[in-house]
């Protein structure tokens, strides 16, 4: 069982930084990968980052790589998403998922979301 809480969205001016947090339990033990996404109103929802938890190799969709970084901190059993140069079109709901397996990758367990909302 993998329960997700995430945080540390907000309103902030095009160019800003914010970090995002997704306090996961059963982190270390249970989930293969953990990701992050994210989704407007009106668009399907858009995969942004990924962590495989056992080596910490990451992967970045394009409209973002450069500019935001995942990591995790297993003590606290927390993901991060560490979100810099802020446009625009980085507002949406951003969710955090977990796999399910402790040896298969997916998106098995979703968070709630924190709103990031970058304006002009």
């Amino acid at each position: 069982q993998v329960q997700l809480v995430e945080s540390g969205g907000a309103s902030v001016q095009a160019g800003g930084s914010l970090r995002l947090s997704c306090a996961a339990s059963g982190y270390t033990s249970t989930s293969y990968c953990m990701a992050w996404f994210r989704q407007a109103p009106g668009k399907e929802r858009e995969w942004v980052a990924r962590i495989f938890t056992t080596d910490g190799s990451t992967y970045y969709a394009d409209s973002v790589r450069g500019r935001f970084t995942i990591s995790q901190d297993n003590a606290k059993n927390t993901l991060y998403l560490q979100t810099n140069s802020l446009k625009p079109e980085d507002t949406a709901m951003y969710y955090c998922a977990a796999s399910g397996s402790a040896d298969v990758c997916g998106d098995n367990y979703w968070g709630q979301g924190t709103q990031v909302t970058v304006s002009s």
